[in-house]
């Protein structure tokens, strides 16, 4: 530092830090923080992973009193001895977001080094230690085959939290607020689930984002299946955005700020969205598949209905998430007979029809593309070795140009075919006449208007209805063919 920025930043003591799991939390929180430290003149600064480390190193130089970190890049930037984070065991205040999270086993090694630097005989007794989460008192059903070994403890609530309070550090007995509800989900938010088969789950989806337009957040289990309904969507002119951790810091920033200014969006996503995002006035949270705990489920589902506004959240329940919704349910002491999302069976043959044809298209592009990248990675570095590459071992094109030339033909077929059928209204409804023949030509169809009727009011009018006729067998959801590909 030079003397002229010395005396523009004078030196002043880390006071507090605020560990968070993912990078887009710790930006809200930053965000928060600022708003009330404007007032009262206390420098802050962010400090995580995907982003330029110089950039963060010249904030720390400005000696901010207050640090939002994720534990990955913080411990990265300690092992550098930047003076600044030197006297961290002094802290006056420790925060941990989603502590639970934070601390689970196989997550976040670095934070266990850092908890063990910040707790060692060097630390302030002073200090204030916090820890926040919506699932600290949260304890999900261990699995059988695990409960039944020997010296197995079932973990309860009361465990849960001193094991907590161990790995973080807090000594003495730490005070407790517990404003957990009894049904761990907001009173605003409307439960709903189908049932159907594994390869029926893109017809559902499909239909329900057409159906009911608004701010749609898609949950999913792996970046390779976030992958694959994005490109899908996209072929089906849907133009989801997307989040998951192996996008560039400044994408994933850039979708979210994207995702929270459009009323009509939808947003595809892993568990990196799951904790803490507070995005204005989402709809519907959809489950596309069924998360492996009850603690995500209860973080995904609190995307919506936030603040006291009402949101839905929607379960596509294959075969194999069953054992999961079953297990979810009986650790929130919920009822697993929630009400069954109404479909409209007449749409379902046009719904099948487009994604039986979006989901060839998407398979020829993504293998035209995996090809690419392999011809374009073989070729560079044949080129740095200085050989000559034979025919066949490049993919796709290049080795059986005849069958390229098939394979385009038949790719033109389909999306013309595609397009035809993407210009037409999916939702529509005959033209009533008093006699089939009466003008003399077959009945018209003409649109109907998707968003006359949000989702919840068309559960709400479906509970009404099966609350005024008790003895009327619940409706069946029409169950496509499995044959669709």
């Amino acid at each position: 530092l030079t003397k002229e920025s010395c005396r523009a930043y004078p030196k002043r003591p880390l006071l507090g830090l605020v560990l968070t799991p993912t990078r887009e939390l710790a930006l809200q929180v930053k965000q928060h923080i600022d708003a009330v430290a404007r007032f009262t003149g206390i420098k802050t600064a962010i400090l995580v992973g995907g982003m330029s480390t110089q950039k963060q190193q010249r904030m720390l130089n400005r000696y901010p009193e207050i640090v939002i970190a994720t534990p990955g890049r913080l411990w990265e930037l300690i092992k550098e001895k930047h003076y600044h984070l030197r006297n961290l065991r002094q802290l006056r205040c420790l925060v941990v977001d989603e502590a639970d999270r934070m601390v689970e086993k196989g997550h976040f090694a670095e934070l266990s080094q850092l908890l063990e630097m910040l707790n060692d005989s060097q630390y302030n007794p002073k200090r204030q230690t916090l820890v926040f989460s919506a699932t600290l008192t949260l304890v999900h059903q261990a699995p059988a085959r695990i409960l039944h070994k020997k010296h197995t403890k079932k973990m309860d609530k009361t465990a849960k939290l001193d094991l907590l309070m161990q790995k973080i550090g807090i000594r003495g007995k730490p005070k407790v607020i517990d404003l957990t509800r009894n049904e761990a989900t907001v009173e605003t938010l409307t439960e709903t689930k189908i049932h159907c088969e594994t390869d029926e789950k893109d017809l559902y989806l499909y239909y329900f984002l057409m159906q009911y337009p608004g701010r749609s957040l898609v949950f999913a289990n792996s970046i390779s299946c976030i992958k694959r309904l994005s490109g899908l969507l996209k072929v089906l002119d849907i133009m989801p955005l997307t989040l998951h951790a192996c996008m560039h810091q400044k994408q994933r920033l850039r979708n979210l700020e994207q995702f929270a200014c459009l009323e009509d969006c939808v947003l595809l996503a892993t568990d990196v969205a799951a904790r803490g995002l507070d995005i204005p006035k989402v709809q519907h949270v959809i489950h596309y598949q069924v998360p492996r705990t009850s603690e995500i489920y209860v973080h995904r589902s609190g995307r919506t209905a936030r603040a006291t506004n009402e949101g839905l959240s929607l379960m596509l329940i294959g075969p194999e998430d069953v054992i999961n919704f079953k297990k979810i349910y009986k650790t929130l002491k919920k009822d697993e007979d929630i009400p069954l999302f109404p479909v409209q069976s007449k749409y379902m043959d046009v719904v099948k029809e487009r994604i039986r044809l979006a989901r060839l298209i998407e398979k020829s592009e993504y293998r035209n593309f995996q090809a690419c990248l392999h011809n374009s990675w073989i070729e560079q570095a044949a080129a740095a070795l200085e050989i000559e590459l034979e025919e066949d071992m490049y993919k796709g094109g290049k080795a059986d140009e005849q069958e390229e030339r098939r394979r385009q033909k038949q790719m033109k077929v389909l999306k013309k075919e595609l397009r035809h059928l993407l210009s037409q209204p999916l939702f529509t409804e005959s033209q009533k006449t008093k006699y089939p023949t009466q003008s003399g030509k077959p009945p018209l169809l003409v649109s109907a208007p998707r968003n006359s009727e949000s989702a919840l009011s068309c559960l709400s009018k479906q509970q009404q209805k099966k609350t005024k006729k008790p003895k009327e067998p619940q409706p069946e959801q029409p169950q496509p063919s499995t044959s669709a590909n």
